[in-house]
């Protein structure tokens, strides 16, 4: 049951002129958030690639220091030799 009290939309323009603009005030933020939202998931990607690269160099540095590694004489043959 409608309020008896509250005015009809129809009977009253500046209610319906309040609700349009804030209608389209909703509308522009969501406009706005969506291409916020656009802007944070490039960035997203753009780090996630960045990560990804890094902790590519990273293994392939680890690898190389493995390789230096295993190329020192041990502890082992440097008592042998003494």
């Amino acid at each position: 049951m409608a309020n008896p009290a509250a005015p009809s939309p129809s009977s009253d323009p500046s209610l319906i002129e309040q609700l349009t603009d804030r209608v389209e005030r909703l509308l522009l933020r969501h406009a706005e958030v969506q291409r916020t939202n656009e802007l944070l998931l490039g960035q997203v990607y753009a780090l996630t690639e960045e990560r990804d690269a890094l902790k590519s160099r990273l293994g392939t540095a680890r690898a190389r220091i493995d390789a230096l590694l295993e190329r020192l004489p041990s502890a082992a043959s440097q008592s042998e030799k003494s």
